[in-house]
């Protein structure tokens, strides 16, 4: 079995395996933020813990482009910058910049999200450096342009959507408030709305099968995340508005 048949075997498997998160996610939430088991013992802190799970994604993709950096083209080069954009933001200045002091992770998610990004930044890096072919015209194909302003348009979403929630505590004193304005007027999570678009728009931009199944995996995590926000906030912050979607508006 050559690399390519095995590469494709190993993305139906894993797959397999975001269809069983997706359904699971919808029955047990996954202890993080305001969903932390105080009774683990086994915990550190949150911004050590999310700069270690997410920066994979970095690492990953710089040892590659180090490897690879004879044998690749430009727009390969292009790939891993927009991939970067993200990903440098998500993994070493987002964790600065939110309100983590004190706070803690479970050492079972950390380890969870880190093997989840190894196994990501893998498959995404063996199509762009390996098995994917890209010619110089790509960039200027529709396809290409369409999804980069996807991704763009998602990322610009999730970072004000996450500069709102920011802002809550600043604003409004300790404990949970409802935010406001913005997509918030429509959905309790346009952070998670953000980052699909931002995923959609990297598989479009691609045009790979790694880069559609991690937009299957973003879904599979983030819309039960989403339900689970949504009904814990309608739940316990007082006035919540009713008229609010999960994550899509007008529609879940």
């Amino acid at each position: 079995m050559g690399l390519e048949d095995l590469y494709y075997t190993f993305l139906l498997l894993w797959a397999a395996v975001a269809i069983v998160v997706f359904f699971s996610l919808f029955y047990k939430t996954a202890p993080y933020g305001r969903y932390h088991q105080h009774s683990s013992s086994l915990k550190l802190p949150s911004r050590l813990g999310w700069i270690v799970m997410e920066s994979p994604t970095v690492i990953g993709i710089l040892l590659l482009l180090f490897i690879f950096q004879k044998s690749i083209g430009f727009v390969e080069v292009i790939l891993c910058v927009v991939w970067l954009i993200h990903y440098i933001h998500r993994s070493f200045i987002w964790p600065f910049r939110a309100k983590l002091t004190n706070k803690k992770m479970n050492i079972s998610i950390m380890s969870m999200a880190f093997l989840f990004n190894v196994v990501n930044v893998s498959i995404q890096g063996i199509w762009i450096f390996m098995i994917g072919e890209y010619a110089e015209e790509w960039l200027k194909s529709p396809i290409f342009i369409i999804g980069l302003f996807l991704f763009l348009t998602g990322m610009y979403i999730n970072i004000r959507s996450d500069n709102i929630l920011m802002n809550l505590r600043e604003e409004n004193g300790d404990g949970y408030h409802t935010p406001k304005g913005f997509l918030f007027k429509y959905i309790s999570c346009p952070n998670y709305l953000g980052e699909l678009i931002e995923w959609l728009g990297w598989a479009v931009l691609t045009l790979s099968p790694s880069g559609f199944l991690f937009l299957c995996w973003t879904f599979a995590n983030l819309v039960p995340r989403a339900k689970s926000n949504h009904e814990w906030s309608k739940a316990n912050i007082t006035n919540y508005p009713d008229n609010r979607k999960s994550i899509f508006p007008f529609i879940y």
